[in-house]
Order: C-alpha cells, then sequence, then structure tokens
C-alpha cells in the first residue's frame, strides 16, 4: 500500500507539472544563447535542454560564446533558471532540519534553487557564461560557475585554428566535454543522501578559486589547454556564500592542464582525453599544523555520440580520476605519520538515449575506492573517538526525461523553457559500508523552468 501511495504521489505532480506548463513554455539550454544565435537549443545540446553538448554547441562555446545571428541578439544576455522537486528516500533523513528549512524525515516537495544567468557576448570577441545560485533548501547566496573568455580564430599553413583564453572560477568548468564540472545528472535537490567523497578535481575547489587557461583547438582535432588557479580570499569566498568548514585555501598556484583528440565521422562523434591538476591545500583554511595537504589528479575521459539521425541520439562517457593525496595536515590532526600517503580513485560512466529530442533515458554508474582514512567522530554522551575505514562508494542512476519544447518554431521561443525528470538513485555502498546502504535509495521527480 505504502509504495502504491509514493508512486501515486509521483505520477501525480509529474502530469500536474506537464500538464500546466505544455502549451506555454519552450526548453532551451539558456534562452538568452538561442537569442543571440537563432539557434534553436536542439541545435546545440542533447536532450534539449541540460548542459550536455552537440559538436555544434561544443563549437559554441570554444568561440567564446559569441555566435550572433539571432533577431533578438540586441536584447541583453541575462537568462534565469527555476527548480523544484519531490524527494523520497528508501529510509528516513536523520535530520532534516540541519541547515534545512525544517523539513519533513520523508516526502518532501522542495524549492531548490533559483540560478541566474549573464550567458552570450559581452563585446567582439569576449563572451561569459556567469552563474550566481540560490539554494533554496539551505537558504544562501553563492556565486557560482563562472566563465569568462576571448576567443579567435586564424588559418596556419592552410590549417584552421582557434585560440583563446577563459577566466574562471572553477576547474573544468570551462570544459567543452563536460567531464566534472557539467556532468550527469543535471539536476538534483540538497534533501537528496549522496556519497562524501569525490577527488579535487571533481569539484573540491568549485567557485573557490581564480584562474585562467589558454587554449587551441588545430583542425577541429586536437585540443590543447594549460593554465593555473589560486584560491580566492576569505573575505570573498565568505561574501559568495562558501561555508566556513567547506572553504579551501590553495598554497601558491595550482596547475591545470587538459589535451584531447576528437573527430566527427558522419554523425558519429568519438572523443578522447586526459585532464589533470595539482594542488596544495589548507582544508577548512587551516593553518594550525604548519603543513598543507597535497592533492596530484591524473584523469582520463572518453566520449561518444551518435548524432547522424536526430531524431535518435545516442551517448556514452566516461572518466577516470586517479588522486594521490598526500594528506599532512589530515594525518597530523588525526594523530597520523605526517608523511603518509593515500589516494582514490573514481570511475563515472553514463550512457543515455534520446528520442526526437523530447524523450530521454539515462543511466549512470559511479564508483570511488580509497586508502583507509581516520575520521574524528563524537559520541552521543559529548566525548570523542577515532574511526577508520574506507572512502569506498558504489551505486547508479537512472532517469527518464520529458522535454516538450526545444525545438525551432516552439511557442513562445525563446523566452520560457521547461524540463522534467523521474529519477532514481540506487546505492550498493556509501563511504565504505554496506549496512542499510539501500535505505538511501532515492525517487525524485524534477522540474526546470528557464526564462
Amino acid at each position: 500500500m505504502l509504495k502504491i501511495k509514493k508512486i501515486s504521489v509521483a505520477v501525480s505532480l509529474f502530469t500536474v507539472t506537464s500538464a500546466t506548463l505544455f502549451t506555454s513554455f519552450e526548453a532551451n539550454a539558456l534562452p538568452s544563447f538561442t537569442r543571440q544565435t537563432g539557434a534553436a537549443c536542439t541545435q546545440c545540446h542533447t536532450q534539449s535542454f541540460g548542459p550536455n553538448l552537440t559538436p555544434f554547441g561544443r563549437d559554441f562555446k570554444l568561440g567564446g560564446y559569441t555566435m550572433g545571428g539571432g533577431k533578438a541578439s540586441n536584447i541583453p544576455a541575462v537568462s534565469a533558471v527555476v527548480s523544484g522537486s519531490f524527494t523520497n528516500t528508501k529510509g528516513n533523513i536523520q535530520d532534516p532540519t540541519t541547515g534545512k528549512g525544517g523539513y519533513n524525515t520523508n516526502n518532501n516537495f522542495s524549492f531548490d534553487s533559483v540560478d541566474a544567468f549573464y550567458a552570450g557576448k559581452i563585446y567582439g570577441k569576449v563572451g561569459a557564461f556567469a552563474q550566481v545560485a540560490y539554494d533554496g533548501v539551505a537558504n544562501t547566496v553563492q556565486m557560482d560557475n563562472t566563465d569568462i573568455r576571448f576567443a579567435d580564430n586564424m588559418d596556419i599553413m592552410d590549417t584552421p585554428v582557434t585560440y583563446g583564453i577563459s577566466v574562471n572560477n572553477t576547474p573544468t568548468v570551462q570544459d567543452l566535454w563536460n567531464t566534472t564540472a557539467w556532468s550527469f545528472p543535471y539536476n538534483g535537490s540538497a534533501l537528496q543522501p549522496g556519497a562524501g567523497t569525490s577527488a579535487l578535481v571533481d569539484g573540491g575547489l568549485a567557485a573557490q578559486v581564480g584562474g585562467a587557461t589558454a587554449y587551441t583547438m588545430i583542425n577541429n582535432i586536437l585540443y590543447l589547454e594549460a593554465g593555473g588557479y589560486t584560491s580566492l580570499a576569505n573575505g570573498i569566498q565568505k561574501g559568495i556564500g562558501i561555508p566556513t568548514d567547506a572553504r579551501m585555501e590553495v598554497d601558491g598556484a595550482a596547475p591545470y592542464w587538459r589535451a584531447a583528440l576528437q573527430k566527427d565521422w558522419k554523425g558519429h562523434f568519438f572523443a578522447v582525453g586526459h585532464y589533470g591538476m595539482m594542488a596544495n591545500v589548507f582544508q577548512g583554511r587551516d593553518h594550525s599544523t604548519g603543513a598543507s595537504d597535497r592533492f596530484t589528479d591524473i584523469a582520463f575521459d572518453a566520449t561518444y555520440q551518435y548524432m547522424a539521425n536526430p531524431k535518435h541520439i545516442f551517448e556514452v562517457k566516461s572518466t577516470y580520476i586517479y588522486e594521490d593525496q598526500k594528506l599532512s595536515a589530515w594525518n597530523i590532526n588525526n594523530g597520523l605519520n605526517r608523511n603518509a600517503k593515500s589516494y582514490l580513485n573514481t570511475f563515472k560512466f553514463n550512457t543515455s538515449y534520446t528520442f526526437d529530442q523530447t524523450y530521454g533515458v539515462t543511466f549512470a554508474y559511479n564508483n570511488v575506492k580509497g586508502s583507509n582514512v581516520s575520521t574524528l567522530n563524537t559520541a552521543d554522551d559529548g566525548t570523542t573517538y577515532y574511526s577508520y575505514g574506507k572512502p569506498n562508494s558504489d551505486y547508479y542512476t537512472a532517469e527518464l526525461v520529458y522535454i516538450p519544447f526545444g525545438k525551432s518554431g516552439s511557442t513562445l521561443a525563446p523566452w520560457l523553457n521547461l524540463r522534467t525528470s523521474l529519477q532514481y538513485i540506487g546505492f550498493a555502498k556509501v563511504n565504505g559500508s554496506t549496512q542499510q546502504v539501500s535505505d538511501n535509495n532515492t525517487f525524485m521527480i524534477n522540474g526546470m523552468l528557464a526564462f
């Protein structure tokens, strides 16, 4: 009876959301890009609405967001996205009120976020994608992913070359293949349980650093990029909404690099690449030990897209990240050998099928493995103790997507847009434990409205 009730609630919400908005909204990734270029969102994005890019979309990003041609290209490049969801977990949330506005222990409707964007050409060969995010669950505002670019083209011995500079605040946010910063799943809720360990290059420095990289694409085949990052000042991190215990301070500069080969054979697109970074970090901006933690991330990725028939799009993406860790400060704080080394392996895989840029199904698998780590815990009586275990996690995500608009000539294009999805996350292991991990299994209904 309980399962039937949950399904009934889910179907009702999905039906009401779709029926209410079906005749009113048209779905693009961001309406400002469509107004500027005159291209339907299906030309730049698979599944019409979301970060995942087509070859044309990658060229647009490579060129610095400056391509024109739209009838409304003189309108300021400003857009917004509003997101809400219904979330159900198999087991009740332990303490949903902590920083989350007094939500129920389960079956929560939430106003997840409002994101404001400047997305498009600034002047000449300079363009930007800049995001400010309001978290409706935590009730915080944060300067989020920002990528400001200069890009130009030239020919060298009859070989076309695109070159440019990206100034951004999150390593990999500038990536053309959406390897980490814009990876699947493309939506979620702060009320969802999740695995708590990830590599530094996989979001560990998101919105907390500033940096610049220089890049080039040679003959639309070979891509090369290199640059570096340093942390924003503590006052700036505070001002843009980074919680105190989550703030990271990079000691000096952190180099970042990227190389990739890509080729499009009559609608069969392939890409293989390598990326990485190195950083000495004071976690929590804590200098008390006099030592920093050193992370070296070495990663590889691959992408395949079948784009020959626009009615049937098939995609496969994967990445592997090896992180070498010398956690000197962490080891000192936890009574371990200062020079002890550890590691973290991350593997991500997802595959999707999209019909007519309207209906989509995606399946993803994530696996994280690492060395034993020591964690300081607090018992019910207030005493503290250390636990020792691995950060290993193993889980999958399945998603169904319905995007009713997003094609050229859609109603009210390119002003209002809609993406609805059903998502299920199943866990086999969480942070080294298999005990009752199925309680974290999550069902979510999500709606995203862009305008």
